[in-house]
């Protein structure tokens, strides 16, 4: 399944000749750590993706969003434009819910019933814009915020710690293998 899933997306990914030959961005494709698989690059484009991706919660936003973000911090960007991913139509509705409510614990007004009557009633986007102008904005926003925060803190720390275990994995197989050769 592995390689499989993996030869799909190198296949769907453009390549650098490719970048190079659109204007918009051939300025990035020219700047090989934005795309490299490094120890570095790696972290920061998971910790990019995940920041903006909860945060922004507009689909096309978030991708380009998290592109604009690694150029300065120096993340990889395919890895940062998948980690927007975690925030797709399926999650938002438990994303929204856990920002209310944090930011209700931090003390900012909010009005969980209004939220689940619009989302029953299956309210349409006007209702939701209204409420949103209301005084769930600052609970909805605040509550972003420090979810993405975490998430992304966590997913940046996670990547290094998993990132380091497949190092060593594979340094602990190529001594292995050292040894068990037939010396000369």
């Amino acid at each position: 399944m592995k390689t499989r899933l993996s030869r799909w997306a190198m296949r769907q990914m453009p390549t650098r000749e490719q970048l190079e030959k659109s204007r918009y961005v051939r300025h990035l494709a020219r700047r090989s750590e934005l795309w490299r698989l490094t120890r570095r690059s790696v972290p920061r484009g998971v910790a990019i993706g995940l920041l903006v991706g909860i945060f922004a919660l507009i689909p096309g936003v978030q991708m380009i969003g998290a592109a604009l973000m690694c150029v300065p911090c120096r993340g990889n960007i395919p890895i940062a434009a998948a980690m927007t991913f975690v925030s797709n139509p399926a999650s938002t509705f438990l994303i929204i819910p856990a920002a209310l409510w944090v930011g209700g614990l931090l003390g900012f007004p909010v009005d969980m019933a209004a939220f689940s009557e619009l989302y029953r009633n299956g309210a349409g986007v006007g209702e939701w814009i209204g409420w949103l102008l209301s005084d769930a904005a600052p609970s909805l926003v605040v509550g972003l915020l420090v979810i993405s925060v975490l998430v992304s803190a966590i997913g940046y720390f996670l990547t290094i710690f998993i990132w380091r275990g497949i190092v060593l994995r594979r340094r602990r197989r190529r001594l292995s293998r050292a040894a068990l050769a037939p010396a000369e």
